[in-house]
């Protein structure tokens, strides 16, 4: 009996003991939630119209970007990233909120909240309810460039989103300096203009003439005001989107006479549909070789410009001692083309138009180099699971944490983006990149053989050798928009 009341004393206080450990777990839950001091801090730096082939720790050796490359030398590189739609605001509202533009129909200039409704949570607000100072420093959700960035506009923000927002005015295309129109201009008499055309000023004044250099000094501010408590900063560059703008300075290294412009290539557009040639091409554009060299050393120079400003981020993240306690993400909305294939700016899906920068830094873990694909609407669940917060079982993005221990992970076989309001698809694989022109393919499709074609020039989509992987890749198409739009975005909360 005595051996029975003995065994009855010890269970009684073996459970008083875990239920205490687990009362204590969930207070100090609770009491991470009400009071995060201890939590990781998150970072989110984003470009404009920023091509991955254009970053030199990525392929591009022209074009200098120190500080980015300093960054990917800290942090995880991605090698295929891809984002989900080719223009800034739908990229932008998929990514922010961690849904497919297919699944949200959201395919315009507007934030996506109109599609997603009042109940589900963008990213930063995930962070913002559960105690994180958030706040946006230009663009993040879409702003117009120039002109939401002339009258230093919110542009289709969020509120929701975020305790503070800033703006951050500049002169863009009317700045002082020398300005050139390389796009509509053949014979060079035109004046610059403004709007969504490749205008040139070599500027006149400083870094902080201009947005992103009022963008990075803002962000040092709040990164200082806010260091004694979890935030989430996101920093939006404006650049290198047209027009090209940046102080003087920044052209220097780039002689537009010394650029090499990609090869053109007889015939390169008669394999490809109507629907593929881009909305802006050399052609169109009425561009010579020489407006071609100075609309790509333009672009070099603005990357310059915006690189200087995220090294002055970075930096005071190092000073205020935060580096340890912060994770740190760069990435682009969508590429741009710059003369391949004739084309320019972005829409397209092929490569240089839908790959962009991706580089994650996460204070432990070590640097290297991961080749899984990955899509921006990841960085959503990929940010939340670091710092333990969760997030809704049904945003369409996955968690990219395992790749940031061991980059041999593989988390998709494939990215999938689309364009031309949500009617034109990418599927692309390691092998291989097919493109298709409305869902049952009636405007024609593209295959390229990314190993041994991987400049994208000979369409494979019509030969009869390659019949079986057209036909692969349409089912596969076909099951991924049932995948995407299979959603809860139908449902009342």
């Amino acid at each position: 009996m005595r051996k029975y009341l003995a065994l009855a004393v010890i269970v009684l206080i073996s459970t008083f003991s875990n239920c205490t450990k687990a009362g204590e777990a969930v207070a100090a839950a609770n009491d991470e939630v009400m009071n995060p001091g201890n939590r990781l801090n998150v970072l989110f730096i984003i470009a404009d119209d920023l091509t991955a082939s254009a970053v030199s720790a990525y392929e591009n050796k022209a074009c200098h970007t120190p500080n980015i490359d300093k960054l990917a030398g800290e942090g995880m590189r991605y090698t295929k990233a891809y984002c989900q739609y080719p223009v800034c605001g739908p990229s932008r509202a998929s990514f922010m909120s961690g849904y497919y533009p297919n699944a949200t129909t959201t395919y315009g200039y507007v934030s996506g909240r109109e599609n997603i409704g009042p109940e589900r949570k963008t990213w930063s607000q995930l962070f913002k309810d559960n105690g994180y100072y958030t706040a946006r420093v230009s663009k993040i959700f879409h702003m117009g460039v120039p002109i939401d960035i002339e009258l230093g506009s919110d542009g289709t923000d969020d509120p929701a989103s975020w305790n503070e927002k800033f703006n951050s005015k500049g002169p863009e295309w009317l700045a002082a300096g020398e300005g050139e129109l390389v796009q509509g201009n053949p014979d060079g008499n035109l004046p610059i203009k403004g709007g969504n055309v490749m205008t040139i000023v070599k500027a006149d004044g400083d870094d902080l003439v201009h947005a992103d250099g009022k963008t990075a000094k803002k962000a040092c501010e709040l990164i200082r005001q806010h260091k004694d408590k979890p935030f989430f900063l996101a920093v939006g560059f404006v650049r290198p989107h047209v027009p090209f703008v940046a102080p003087k300075e920044y052209f220097g290294p780039y002689p537009f006479e010394a650029v090499d412009v990609p090869e053109k290539v007889e015939g390169d557009w008669d394999d490809i549909p109507t629907r593929g040639i881009n909305y802006v091409t050399s052609v169109n554009g009425k561009m010579n070789e020489v407006q071609e060299k100075k609309a790509v050393a333009a672009y070099y120079a603005s990357v310059s410009y915006m690189d200087a400003q995220v090294g002055k981020v970075l930096n005071t993240l190092e000073e205020e001692g935060l580096d340890e306690n912060t994770i740190v993400v760069f990435t682009s909305d969508h590429g741009f083309h710059l003369g391949e294939h004739s084309f320019w700016m972005k829409v397209s899906l092929h490569e240089e138009s839908v790959r962009v920068p991706l580089i994650i830094k996460v204070p432990g873990k070590k640097p290297a180099v991961c080749n899984s694909f990955a899509e921006l609407i990841d960085l959503y669940p990929t940010a939340a699971e670091l710092v333990g917060l969760e997030y809704s079982e049904h945003i369409q993005g996955k968690s990219l944490v395992k790749t940031l221990d061991n980059p041999q992970i593989s988390v998709r076989d494939m990215a999938f983006s689309v364009t031309q309001g949500g009617k034109s698809f990418l599927l692309r694989t390691n092998k291989w990149a097919f493109i298709q022109y409305n869902e049952d393919a009636s405007a024609g499709s593209e295959l390229y053989d990314m190993e041994n074609d991987p400049k994208q020039y000979t369409n494979l989509a019509e030969h009869p050798d390659y019949k079986t992987v057209v036909v692969d890749f349409k089912r596969i198409l076909r099951d991924k928009l049932s995948e995407v739009r299979t959603n809860d975005l139908n449902k009342t909360y």
